[in-house]
């Protein structure tokens, strides 16, 4: 790295770091690199975001850090996903030149086998001395010898092969879960809800509905009890608007104390009663504080709900569902729009 280079990236670490000890950011290098990307605004919808994240909270929670890292700096389970489905590659591979290998052993003793055999029609024509069968018996029983070896090899190598393979399978079904899913509330993640609407909006988009729903004043939950409770909160909501999805709807975490629902295959109305269902649910919604002995039953929601119309796009579908659910929020929240 040039003189200059060293220069500027010590000139962003001194801007980082004070702004790190201001909020309260532990030193992690997720966070490092969070930071560091702040202050050298290589991204402005990261600045936006990560000020967005402060401004609610004081600091960056380390579930939101690890989002934003995830979703501007790197991919790290992806990274894992490709790497585990490379090893797969090269373990059947690897097994696969074994075969070749083993198959070729096996072609070469028969060739052997048959020269032998010739070998002993040829002692029988014309004759045979004890030396000669005792050369011809040592021969074979050589030959026999190194293709047993060389299919033992094989069989051990596939036995161990196969279990690694089960392994790394087991990994890669791991990694592709939390690939799709977010790790606090186990809904589905942001990633797994673009793939989705934009599948559906190009292939199945008629009566397909959005309910976006964000949690009525949530900030205050983490000001009254703190983060930890806030993550409590968040994991109840998503397992009670979890337990109402049904016919093919389902349940993604939006980001941040927001939720979405894809409910395919409906209409405006039914959707709209499915989201004031879930809402009368989440009022009833009771969780228990035991450090300090308190009790939260004051959970609120508003949700917004849209259906795709002629001509939408993903992203259409979204600002139409979103701007319903910041109309629900200035009439004054834990409500459903539209009203019909």
């Amino acid at each position: 790295m040039s003189n200059e280079l060293l220069r500027e990236a010590a000139a962003k670490l001194k801007k980082a770091v004070p702004l790190m000890l201001k909020h309260q950011i532990p030193t992690t290098p997720t966070n490092y690199a969070l930071w560091y990307a702040y202050v050298g605004q290589s991204s402005p919808e990261l600045n936006k975001q990560l000020d967005e994240v402060v401004n609610q909270y004081s600091t960056c929670p380390p579930s939101q850090g690890e989002r934003l890292y995830q979703e501007y700096l790197s991919d790290p389970i992806e990274l894992d996903v490709i790497e585990l489905r490379q090893n797969l590659d090269a373990m059947v591979t690897d097994l696969s030149q074994s075969l070749k290998d083993t198959n070729v052993d096996a072609n070469q003793f028969q060739s052997k086998i048959n020269n032998n055999v010739e070998r002993l029609n040829k002692i029988e024509n014309e004759g045979f001395s004890i030396d000669e069968v005792l050369s011809l018996v040592k021969s074979l029983a050589g030959d026999a010898a190194d293709i047993k070896n060389s299919t033992l090899h094989f069989t051990e190598q596939l036995a161990h092969a196969q279990s690694e393979i089960n392994q790394l399978k087991i990994q890669l079904k791991k990694s592709e879960h939390d690939m799709h899913y977010d790790a606090l509330t186990g809904a589905l993640n942001r990633r797994a809800f673009n793939k989705d609407i934009k599948g559906l909006v190009e292939q199945n988009p008629q009566g397909l509905c959005l309910i976006i729903t964000d949690i009525d004043h949530f900030k205050l939950f983490n000001d009254t009890y703190g983060h930890q409770l806030g993550d409590q909160v968040l994991k109840a909501v998503a397992r009670r608007l979890g337990e109402s999805c049904h016919e093919g709807s389902k349940l993604y975490r939006f980001g941040g104390e927001e939720f979405a629902l894809l409910v395919p295959k409906s209409q405006l109305g039914r959707a709209r009663q499915l989201a004031e269902s879930m809402r009368r649910s989440l009022e009833k919604l009771v969780l228990k504080d035991k450090r300090k002995d308190q009790r939260v039953d004051n959970v609120r929601a508003s949700f917004g709900v849209a259906q795709y119309q002629d001509r939408d796009s993903d992203s259409t579908l979204i600002e139409r569902a979103d701007k319903q659910l910041y109309e629900a929020k200035r009439l004054g929240r834990n409500r459903v729009m539209p009203i019909t």
